[in-house]
């Protein structure tokens, strides 16, 4: 049977009627009913795939306290255990002093070494827990994912938050994305649903529901004193207030008191951690000296940190970037490999002796660090480097590849990429960087325009004026010069001929052709 369009027009409520029943789905959690376009297995693929990038990007795993490590995993797996939604859970505790803590799709879960500082018991740890096996449990990083569909059609990647991270606008790839999911903002709904779900599951696991509400008040006065900036991160996704404070208290009650409290086993696991803790504020004070050029002070506080905890990686690295702001890659890719000895999976020494082994002109080197870097992390400082030695061993069609993905980073260095990525297509591809048109005068003179549609500036440009007719070329100017420089976005004009045209078809046969153009270098 054929399908008229005005059939077509009436089918169409009653086929989204259909799309909306078929993702209809039960929550796991708050068992109400709600519209469910991901799949639980779309889920649990998504954290596998991101969990690694995200890590990555908030410091990498903090390892020096096995111990330590292997209790937060304890005390996830207990919660995990009696949520309402069995997941292949996982707990991480991540090296980075940012208080924050966050939950992938899936049910992939990190909590911060900075925010360990500020509890007090084993039950407001797992209310910190908690809180983040229901954001998993009850969909709602995969909800926020779905608004995204129902709203605008497809799910949108919106830039970064990740803490303070020197690499933060470099991530490229699936990277932009992993470190976005662990900057998701829960609604308030959300946010109650999960002090909520997860004070019930610390009552089931043993432990006395009073630590979230110590918890929450813990943070409402953080969010109101010199503190707060420190929390930003963590109360940008997790907004603390007097109502989720009241409303735990409420939960309690109903709940019950009693429990597992564990103060004095948390102050026993977070002993070392505790300890330890002036070395990684000396290694912040080196970090910002050395982001203002203070290199002297940079090394001492560098070297503070290191004489109390001389195993960390970071502050080795460190020593290692001080080096290369310097100029002296030899040292620096001495700390380098240092760095990598104490800890072999993070990122970021590997990246930055490939740069240093670049400069001095150890190619191999370069290569094999700076690949390991991007299978660890994709940077555009990893991608662009991997470019110029691929150039520069004649691997042109390689090379181009690594330029495309450093180009995704909106940054100087993806600048950069852009560029030598575009000084190799342009010449065989300049169609695709330019917009063209042709603009009649009173007097009769056709006036070319040029659009520069490309991301970086372009020099050099030549235009055509041709006339076609049946995909015939049958007429020709000369060459005409664009004068200077042409940002991107900008439009160039030239003067191309004085023609006598009868209507508007014959100015339709005129076309502007871009015979030659340069990238601005």
């Amino acid at each position: 049977m054929k399908t008229t369009p005005r059939k077509l027009m009436r089918l169409l409520p009653a086929l989204a009627v259909l799309v909306l029943v078929a993702a209809c789905g039960t929550n796991p959690v708050t068992k109400k009913k709600e519209i469910q376009f991901v799949s639980e297995s779309q889920e649990i693929k998504m954290g596998q795939g991101n969990y690694g990038p995200a890590r990555q990007s908030q410091g990498g795993d903090y390892d020096l306290d096995k111990e330590l490590t292997a209790y937060i995993r304890e005390v996830g797996g207990k919660l995990a255990a009696v949520s309402d939604r069995q997941l292949p859970y996982e707990f991480v505790l991540l090296n980075e002093s940012v208080p924050n803590a966050w939950a992938m799709p899936g049910g992939k879960i990190a909590i911060n070494r900075g925010l360990l500082y500020e509890m007090k018991s084993e039950a407001e740890l797992a209310a910190v827990l908690g809180h983040e096996i229901v954001h998993a449990a009850a969909r709602h990083g995969a909800k926020s994912m779905e608004r995204g569909v129902l709203l605008q059609g497809a799910i949108l990647a919106v830039g970064i938050g990740t803490g303070n991270s020197a690499y933060s606008n470099l991530y490229v790839q699936g990277a932009q994305v992993a470190a976005q999911l662990t900057a998701t903002k829960y609604g308030r709904n959300a946010e109650l649903e999960s002090d909520l779900y997860g004070m019930n599951y610390m009552k089931k696991a043993g432990y006395d529901p009073r630590g979230a509400i110590h918890l929450q008040e813990t943070f409402v006065r953080l969010s109101q004193g010199q503190k707060a900036n420190a929390f930003e991160a963590l109360f940008a996704s997790h907004p603390p207030s007097e109502e989720r404070v009241a409303k735990n208290r409420e939960t309690a009650a109903r709940l019950g008191e009693g429990g597992i409290m564990g103060e004095d086993t948390y102050q026993k696991k977070t002993a070392y951690l505790r300890k330890t803790k002036p070395a990684y504020d000396a290694h912040r004070e080196a970090v910002q000296a050395l982001a203002k050029g203070d290199r002297n002070t940079a090394s001492s506080k560098a070297a503070q940190a290191l004489a109390i905890e001389p195993r960390e990686a970071r502050f080795v690295e460190l020593l290692g970037d001080i080096d290369m702001s310097a100029g002296k890659f030899e040292s620096a890719v001495g700390y380098y490999s240092d760095a990598i000895r104490l800890q072999d999976n993070y990122f970021k020494p590997y990246v930055q002796s490939g740069i240093a082994f670049y400069q001095l002109k150890r190619k191999d080197d370069a290569e094999r660090n700076l690949a390991r870097s991007i299978e660890l992390m994709p940077t555009a400082p990893g991608h662009y480097f991997l470019g110029l030695i691929r150039e520069e061993k004649g691997d042109l069609k390689t090379a181009m590849q690594h330029y495309q993905v450093a180009a995704g980073s909106q940054s100087e260095i993806g600048q950069r990429a852009a560029m030598r990525y575009m000084k190799h297509d342009l010449p065989q591809n300049r169609d695709r960087y330019f917009q063209t048109g042709i603009q009649p005068q009173a007097d009769g003179t056709l006036v070319g325009l040029v659009k520069n549609a490309s991301p970086v500036p372009l020099t050099g440009i030549k235009v055509r004026m041709v006339r076609v007719v049946n995909n015939q070329i049958v007429d020709q100017t000369n060459v005409v010069s664009i004068a200077g420089t042409l940002k991107p976005g900008e439009i160039g004009k030239a003067s191309m001929a004085k023609v006598q045209l009868q209507n508007e078809e014959q100015l339709r046969a005129y076309r502007l052709v871009v015979e030659a153009a340069n990238v601005v270098e």
